[in-house]
């Protein structure tokens, strides 16, 4: 009892340093909105964990279409985002919702299909005459329709064609690419898709082929942007410019270069 009573105060001045301290050791949390893509593929999981060990930290992901993710850090839910939809960007930035944006890496669009290919894409000169092609015979076309990235190609594509699609054979699923994808698979339809998430699903999700590819228009860039701290000032920009620097530095961009699946890169870094 007399060690007790000799040392009490010294240990309670001890937690009492320790209580108003509240922060010393605890894990900060990076909130990160970003495409389903970067998830289906598996690139986060390679790539998040070098930067939370690093950092003392853990980045909480929101996989949701690009449209979604922007719309979280315009309501300032998220410390940083992850998207690949350049005119959207543009806005989210132009608008003062986000600052800093920088590239981070690319892959492609691909129009993919059955190999039977009973609407002939794959004699198809552009893009657009592919889905007139597609419209023509009335063949299933399995759409995101949730806003994405690559739900506003594909809303682009459709323009282009001069066609406004509707129709049993048109179904919007408000799904992710690797959902859609299977969705599309089990109809034997036809969908856009990024490269990169049916380069993961082709070996044992799908047996689509790819049936258009390679048209300017259908190139696919990431870009990562920190939600601005002056409207949100409870973002966390120090981490989100990090987290930003960590995916442009070498050591990111390392990472997503030798990301391979089924020994295929899915995205491409800016040299």
């Amino acid at each position: 009892m007399k060690f007790i009573r000799l040392f009490s105060p010294l240990l309670w001045s001890v937690l009492i340093l320790m209580a108003l301290s509240p922060r010393a050791g605890a894990v900060e949390h990076l909130r990160l909105s970003t495409t389903t893509s970067t998830e289906n593929t598996g690139l986060l999981g390679v790539l998040l964990p070098p930067f939370e060990q690093r950092n003392h930290c853990k980045v909480d992901v929101i996989a949701v279409g690009t449209g979604k993710a922007l719309k979280l850090g315009e309501a300032g839910d998220v410390d940083a985002v992850l998207v690949h939809a350049r005119k959207l960007e543009d806005k989210f930035v132009a608008s003062g919702y986000g600052i800093n944006r920088r590239d981070i890496m690319y892959n492609d669009f691909i129009i993919i299909g059955p190999a039977s290919d009973p609407a002939g894409v794959r004699s198809a000169r552009t893009s657009a005459e592919a889905l007139l092609r597609i419209r023509a015979k009335e063949s299933p076309f399995i759409s995101r329709g949730d806003e994405s990235g690559t739900h506003q190609k594909e809303k682009e594509l459709w323009q282009a064609a001069g066609v406004k699609p509707a129709g049993n054979w048109y179904l919007e699923t408000g799904q992710g690419m690797g959902e859609v994808i299977i969705m599309t698979t089990q109809r034997q339809g036809y969908t856009l898709a990024d490269r990169g998430t049916y380069n993961a699903f082709k070996k044992n999700k799908t047996d689509l082929v790819i049936l258009f590819q390679g048209e300017k228009g259908l190139f696919n860039p990431y870009g990562a942007i920190a939600v601005n701290p002056k409207r949100y000032p409870h973002a966390r920009y120090d981490l989100a410019m990090k987290f930003i620097d960590y995916l442009t530095g070498k050591e990111g961009q390392k990472i997503i270069t030798d990301f391979r699946v089924n020994g295929e890169p899915l995205f491409f870094v800016y040299r």
